[in-house]
């Protein structure tokens, strides 16, 4: 079963690029300079920053369900990025070299099942989970912090 693994759009992070750290810390984010791959983990386009890259550290509502599953959480996202990724039957590396815990949501937002896995054998997991029709789209979550990763739909 084809699956898309989907990166967050930048455009709702964007007026934040380049904001001064005073008003970063108003919003209630904060500028880092990447110091260790890996260690900061984009949400946009779904990778581990360069050394030397600018990453902004937010809280993010990745389940906006009216649901008692509604969840946000701290995301990085890299200062600039313009492009959210979009692969087919791909795991991109990020996730593939964590452990990960693979949440499955309805399409109203009831979460349905949950696993964990070592994101190097993540398929399995998700052609199990797409395989009940009830589950409309994934949240991978790297497990040891808990952070949202990136969402994963069927293709």
């Amino acid at each position: 079963m084809s699956f898309r693994v989907l990166g967050i759009d930048p455009r709702q992070f964007s007026h934040l690029y380049e904001l001064p750290d005073a008003d970063l810390a108003a919003a209630g984010a904060k500028r880092y300079v990447v110091d260790a791959k890996p260690g900061f983990p984009d949400r946009i386009e779904v990778r581990d920053m360069d050394i030397g890259d600018c990453a902004i550290l937010l809280n993010y509502e990745h389940q906006p369900a009216d649901t008692p599953y509604r969840s946000r959480h701290a995301i990085f996202v890299r200062e600039g990025a313009k492009v959210a990724l979009d692969v087919i039957d791909t795991i991109p590396e990020v996730i593939r070299i964590r452990p990960i815990s693979l949440r499955a949501f309805s399409e109203d937002g009831e979460m349905l099942d949950a696993d964990l896995s070592d994101g190097e054998d993540l398929v399995p997991l998700i052609e199990r989970f797409f395989g009940d029709p009830g589950v409309a789209y994934l949240h991978a979550h790297y497990a040891r912090r808990g952070c949202y990763a990136a969402r994963i739909i069927r293709a």
